[in-house]
């Protein structure tokens, strides 16, 4: 039996970009080491499309892209956080950046470290988080 889902809120800094997204009491987390993740200090949440919200104006995220181009990585127009992006490992959903939620600290935080260093060998260890359960 899937454990319930509550609505948890969260955004940037400023309070530009507002999202929600559907989590269980417990979250698995990872704290990825790639180039990216490691400056910007995200720690994912990843969820299917069906999870996530956008609840602002898209104009007031701005999209940055590398490598691939794949992962969509979108920063707040303001203040510059990132909350949320379309990851290259999950272009089907979106991760969420645990840091920005705003009830974190009532939340499980399973933290989990995941080796983005070595994307091609463990990339396909997340793909089924943003797989709908139904």
């Amino acid at each position: 039996m899937a454990e319930a889902l509550t609505v948890r809120t969260g955004g940037c800094h400023c309070g530009a970009v507002r999202f929600e997204v559907d989590l269980p009491q417990a979250v698995e987390v990872h704290a990825c080491n790639c180039s990216m993740c490691d400056k910007v200090g995200f720690l994912h949440i990843i969820v299917p499309e069906s999870r996530f919200r956008l609840l602002t104006d898209p104009a007031q995220l701005t999209e940055y892209v590398f490598n691939t181009g794949v992962a969509k990585h979108l920063f707040c127009r303001t203040c510059g956080v990132k909350g949320v992006y379309r990851p290259r490992s999950n272009p089907d959903g979106w991760s969420v950046n645990a840091r920005c939620l705003d009830d974190r600290a009532t939340l499980d935080l399973r933290i989990e470290a995941f080796d983005g260093q070595n994307w091609e060998a463990n990339a396909g260890g997340l793909a089924h988080l943003s797989q709908d359960p139904t």
